[in-house]
């Protein structure tokens, strides 16, 4: 049985960040083979995890739709073949991306095609990480269900907390079949302000956590750099690994 873990919140909160923290702290439990999904149509885990991307869901939705699938070859064998071939292979772990159509257009062919595909995949994996993307339109689609935690990242700001409050209750009310959810504050330059805690309290959502604001994520993305490769000894990676200690048995 798959332990599945799936992040959501507000854009800017550092939640693709914090998932590749979570993935490295299943690589050091040795707690593998992971999952790791990037189900946001802005995709970008694989540059916190260092990856290269070999190909997406939406692009070979794309694919299909203009009519570029071989001869003798039906839609389902082309589509299942090239999802196969989308699975970025590294040390302990796979990644699969959902990206997006070419130009405007709807995230559900994609969205479909990629939770049909999870489907097949998630008994060979004892861990999923899923990173979703920003506010709560993954939960109305249904992409983010029957997972056993919801950790959902805010900043301290009150529209970051309005988010995680919201997804929290959509998730709650359209009874999707999340096991737990958990509020994590990210970016905490001091201790969470009354308000703040006054907010999550009346609003009933369990604060699992902070993760304190540091230059060196900074610095690793603004330079390029994978932050799955930040020391342990890191602040922010420490207490982010006290988070999952809470969570991972």
């Amino acid at each position: 049985m798959s332990f599945s873990i799936a992040l959501a919140g507000k854009g800017g909160t550092g939640k693709t960040t914090v998932a590749g923290m979570l993935i490295k702290y299943l690589l050091m439990k040795g707690k593998t083979p992971i999952l790791a999904v990037d189900a946001d149509s802005n995709a970008n885990l694989n540059e916190v995890l260092g990856l290269e991307l070999i190909d997406t869901i939406g692009n070979i939705r794309e694919e299909m739709k203009k009519g570029e699938v071989p001869s003798g070859m039906t839609k389902n064998i082309f589509i299942s073949m090239k999802m196969e071939q989308s699975i970025v292979e590294a040390d302990g772990y796979d990644l699969v991306v959902m990206g997006q159509p070419e130009g405007a257009g709807c995230y559900c062919a994609a969205n479909t095609l990629l939770t049909g595909f999870l489907e097949k995949l998630t008994s060979n994996y004892p861990y999923i990480v899923m990173d979703n993307e920003a506010g709560m339109e993954h939960i109305s689609r249904l992409t983010t269900h029957n997972v056993d935690v919801l950790l959902i990242v805010s900043d301290t700001s009150r529209r970051g907390l309005q988010a995680a409050i919201r997804i929290n209750k959509l998730s709650k009310a359209l009874n999707i079949g999340v096991g737990k959810s958990y509020l994590v504050i990210n970016q905490m330059k001091d201790n969470p302000p009354d308000e703040v805690l006054r907010l999550i309290n009346q609003e009933g959502i369990e604060l699992l956590g902070t993760i304190p604001d540091d230059k060196s994520v900074y610095e690793f993305d603004l330079h390029g750099r994978p932050t799955i490769e930040m020391p342990e000894n890191n602040i922010a990676v420490k207490s982010a690994f006290n988070i999952f200690d809470k969570i991972i048995k």
